[in-house]
């Protein structure tokens, strides 16, 4: 079943690069469509079959492939996964009918964003680390052509930085896994076999550490983000739609399942240096979007922002704050997926992105007031207003993230409150205002430009109202991973037979005699 969820959109998107030439870019775009429409239909199927209230891998594949370097076609889901493939299926989808119908050619366009999903899903099932990473690299390419090819100014430079970096970011994350396996003793790559707990404390650090940045530069984490503002003001909205909402996510994956799952002792030791670094993150992401004056780079700069809640919940790892993290991960990649489109339909009707130039956008009459109240609300979203999901996601990692680590916790807070501040900048002048008279006649937004917006919009109001339908599926995991990782530093704390084990155990102690820790 979960190879299918893989395999349809490549499929989709061999037909796609297969039509005839006498195909037109709108009919090439409605098959790209239905592909991208039916790997939806199938994720939201095996979402029916998830069981809830079992925290292991489910619906497990195995395939043999090459013994002789460990590598195995070897797939498996658990609550982390699936909120990620149910938001890699829906924002391809969403980028795939928001794209343009001029398009370029159109059946290379769509032939990538099919393959890039496909990836994706897969390195998110994938169960074997070699073959991770394999999937890890090859989203180079769709992504690099995708930003190359159809990008905007600067496209050339922005792709290449963007392959650059992530290649980098790849040769860390196959040597921490080389370091894993090969220090271990284990005979395949497989995750099980690979969990670091029996190495030495030193290699632990060394092999995190490679991880870490690794998974933080496609995270990104500062100061390894510099490749993402170029990339995501470069890249046509689809496909930023897809690199900040999904791309940008393996990264968080990255860290909760290898990162935490493989190195828990070394996590629990750096965890409140890793608390202090998320609340430098909140901080420094927030201020550097209100100094933007392109509506673009000023959403590139709030991800970055928002990014440091996440490293602030993995640093906690509280059953509420990982629930809060998985939230957070899919709340965070629709906000950016609407606040894309809009920016893309505003430039495409308006012919910039200048802040000093957008001014009273919202006007009922000349201006684009359905766009303009949708831009609002993805902005209260960002934001964190109850009532939309954003808050949800990051209640659930300030409550969880409170009782371990209160100041950097309280740091991030003020982060979000800023995160009002420079939206409050974007929505002041481009949506209100008086129009200039001379140049506001702008072309009218087709029912296909509002549509995506809108599905967006309905999906961030639901899961904010309606929270239980984004929190419950990760709650098994996320139970069973902070179990196993309050195992280790219990067993540390009690039992310590080495040097290492009582310096772990007397970093550990505060906190497991804290009454919150206890509970």
């Amino acid at each position: 079943m979960l190879s299918v969820l893989i395999w349809l959109p490549v499929v989709g998107a061999t037909i796609v690069g297969l039509l005839p030439q006498s195909f037109s870019t709108k009919q090439v775009r409605w098959v790209a469509l239905w592909a991208s429409a039916a790997t939806l239909f199938w994720a939201l199927w095996l979402a029916s079959r998830f069981d809830i209230a079992e925290p292991g891998l489910q619906m497990q594949e195995y395939l043999p492939w090459i013994d002789v370097l460990g590598l195995d076609y070897r797939l498996g889901v658990d609550g982390l996964a699936l909120v990620l493939l149910l938001l890699n299926s829906f924002l391809t989808w969403i980028a795939v009918f928001s794209s343009r119908e001029d398009t370029s050619r159109p059946r290379l366009f769509y032939a990538l964003i099919l393959l890039a999903s496909g990836g994706l899903s897969a390195a998110f099932l994938a169960q074997n680390l070699l073959f991770f990473f394999l999937l890890y690299e090859l989203e180079l390419l769709p992504f690099y052509l995708l930003i190359s090819i159809w990008g905007g100014e600067k496209r050339g430079y922005a792709a290449t930085k963007f392959l650059i970096y992530t290649a980098i970011s790849g040769a860390l994350i196959l040597a921490g896994f080389l370091g894993s396996v090969w220090l271990t003793g284990a005979s395949s790559f497989n995750y099980e076999a690979a969990i670091g707990r029996s190495l030495p404390l030193e290699a632990q650090f060394l092999l995190l550490g490679t991880l870490l940045i690794g998974f933080g530069i496609k995270f990104p984490l500062v100061p390894f983000h510099t490749w993402l503002p170029d990339t995501y003001v470069a890249a046509s909205a689809p496909v930023a739609i897809l690199l900040g909402g999904v791309l940008s996510k393996l990264g968080a994956y990255g860290m909760f399942r290898f990162c935490i799952g493989l190195f828990p002792d070394a996590w629990a030791i750096l965890a409140p240096w890793l608390a202090i670094w998320a609340a430098a993150i909140a901080l420094y992401g927030t201020m550097a979007a209100i100094a933007q004056k392109d509506i673009k780079r000023m959403v590139a700069y709030s991800s970055v922002g928002h990014m440091g809640y996440l490293l602030l919940a993995g640093a906690a790892m509280t059953p509420l704050s990982f629930v809060g993290a998985v939230s957070q991960i899919a709340a965070h990649g629709l906000i950016l997926a609407i606040l894309f489109h809009l920016v893309g339909v505003v430039e495409a009707k308006v012919g910039t992105r200048d802040l000093n130039v957008l001014n009273g956008l919202l006007n009922p009459v000349r201006g684009l007031p359905t766009i303009s109240a949708l831009l609002i609300l993805g902005g209260m979203a960002s934001a964190g207003i109850p009532g939309l999901a954003g808050f949800v996601a990051e209640f659930l990692i300030f409550q969880g993230s409170y009782a371990v680590f209160p100041v950097p916790t309280l740091i991030c807070v003020v982060g979000t409150g800023l995160t009002a501040v420079y939206f409050v900048i974007l929505l002041n002048r481009t949506c209100f205002g008086k129009l200039d008279n001379a140049i506001a006649y702008f072309p009218q937004v087709e029912w296909g430009e509002r549509t995506p917006a809108l599905v967006l919009a309905w999906t961030i109001f639901l899961l904010g109202v309606q929270p239980t339908w984004l929190v419950r599926w990760s709650e098994a995991t996320a139970t069973q991973l902070v179990a196993s990782l309050s195992s280790v530093t219990v067993a540390s704390a009690i039992a310590p037979e080495s040097p290492q084990l009582e310096s772990l155990a007397s970093a550990i102690a505060p906190n497991l005699e804290s009454p919150e820790r206890q509970s």
